[in-house]
């Protein structure tokens, strides 16, 4: 009776999402909204106050030493970026990505440049699979120690055997536990089994890297402790019709969270793309109407990327239920934006078909780039080319004013290291690039009227 008790006092029904507990079990987490995530856990137990032994001596923060936790290079100088220098020995990483973006494919090249012994754990494939790709990518390196396995016990033996100094399991939900009573890939195998994995590697000085498995709506599978207790946390990117690939780090206790390496992905393997401007940039042998040049940031990166705009009809009559189609761009922002190109800068644009669209697939979901979009649009529908070495950065706001972002300089330097000569930017960004015009504006309709003075 006073377990039943205690246990009905400290709700032990506890969401695997989120956390969130309940008295009973119900189908929907009222946190997270997440269904049948909530588990029965046993009552919980008193912590020990009595004393035990340390693994380490407590030390002076001066006397450790660096080199256990000094990176070496992965071999590809974009994921280096992004980890922030390369792979550090005991760090637990994490790389998620939908079905077929090229996650295998990167750390079997990673693990095939790796200068030191390196164990490939398959879960979904066999042996001869993978050596089917490795042949195809040239992954063939002697230091690069191959099994099929999906126990944990068999993994913990290889490693014993091996001894590696890289891990790379491949992937995490499908290896189970046999002293776990559940199917591989479930909540409490996760858990348990990335948790032992990473134990042993931190013990040892081994890099482990996780593959992950994302849900429908992007984010990654399994609970959400596996974020927690892993080091770094990397999102692997990428449209299926495009080449280009992307790393971001949502986490990393070694470098900056907001680093984004870029990759091609192509029939011989991935590539590092150390400069992708080409990819979201059209060269035009004469300027063309409706295409207006702008620098995105991703993260810490400073990318060119075209937009590209197409009017539709005849400006002078209403056809009625024109349609606005985006490719790349939020809809609601672009919207938005053409809204305050006809009200406040006197674009006829009622009645006429737009189509708004990015170079290369690239998404850019910044309000950087509004004025972009403007300028595109406005020189499609007046079919007015701009010049070809303009760009332009700015926020639209809905009074027509043209708002400061950030990372201005950064932006134009890049811009002007490929030879762009001129660039719109809004009022008050006080930046100065010797051979470079800049001119500053204060709202769309004096934008329009700068590029129609300058072309």
């Amino acid at each position: 009776m006073a377990t039943a008790k205690s246990k009905s006092a400290k709700d032990p029904y506890r969401c695997s999402e989120c956390g969130w507990n309940s008295a009973k079990w119900v189908g929907r987490c009222g946190e997270c909204q997440a269904w049948g995530t909530l588990i029965e856990s046993a009552a919980p137990k008193r912590a020990s106050l009595q004393p035990s032994s340390v693994t380490s001596p407590a030390m002076p923060i001066k006397d450790v030493e660096l080199e256990a936790a000094t990176s070496k290079t992965s071999g590809i100088s974009e994921l280096d970026r992004v980890l922030g220098g390369g792979l550090v020995p005991g760090a637990a990483i994490l790389l998620a990505g939908e079905p077929g973006v090229g996650k295998s494919t990167l750390l079997l090249t990673v693990a095939a440049m790796h200068d030191a012994r390196t164990l490939y754990i398959s879960g979904e494939e066999s042996a001869s699979q993978v050596r089917l790709r490795a042949e195809r990518l040239k992954a063939l390196s002697p230091n690069l120690m191959l099994a099929a396995e999906n126990d944990l016990g068999a993994i913990l033996t290889h490693l014993e055997e091996v001894n590696p100094s890289l891990l790379v399991i491949d992937s995490i939900q499908t290896i189970g536990a046999d002293s776990i009573d559940s199917a591989p890939g479930s909540v409490s195998q996760v858990r348990e089994v990335a948790a032992a994995l990473i134990r042993v590697c931190k013990e040892r000085s081994i890099t482990l890297v996780l593959v992950g498995h994302v849900t429908k709506d992007g984010s990654i599978a399994g609970p959400r402790l596996l974020e927690h207790i892993v080091d770094v946390v990397l999102q692997f990117e990428g449209e299926r019709h495009s080449r280009l690939r992307l790393v971001r780090a949502t986490k990393n206790r070694f470098g900056p969270s907001d680093e984004v390496g870029c990759f091609d992905l192509n029939d011989g393997g991935i590539e590092a793309l150390p400069d992708p401007t080409g990819l979201f940039t059209t060269r035009h042998a004469e300027p063309v109407p409706g295409t207006c040049v702008t620098v995105a940031l991703e993260g810490r990166r400073p990318l060119l990327a075209e937009i590209q705009a197409l009017v539709g009809n005849d400006k002078d009559v209403d056809y009625g239920n024109a349609r606005r189609v985006t490719s790349g761009l939020e809809n609601s922002r672009t919207a938005m934006t053409l809204a305050v190109l006809e009200l406040r800068a006197r674009v006829k644009l009622s009645g006429r078909d737009i189509y708004v669209a990015t170079v290369g697939g690239m998404r850019i979901t910044e309000p950087a780039v509004d004025l972009a979009v403007a300028l595109a649009v406005a020189s499609g529908a007046q079919g007015l080319a701009l010049p070809a070495d303009l760009i332009a950065l700015g926020e639209v706001g809905l009074a027509g004013e043209i708002r400061r972002v950030q990372g201005v300089s950064q932006r134009l330097n890049e811009a002007f290291r490929l030879g762009f000569k001129k660039a719109l930017v809004p009022a008050g960004s006080d930046v100065k690039i010797a051979g470079m015009e800049i001119v500053e504006v204060g709202r769309i309709e004096q934008a329009i009227g700068r590029v129609r003075i300058g072309s």
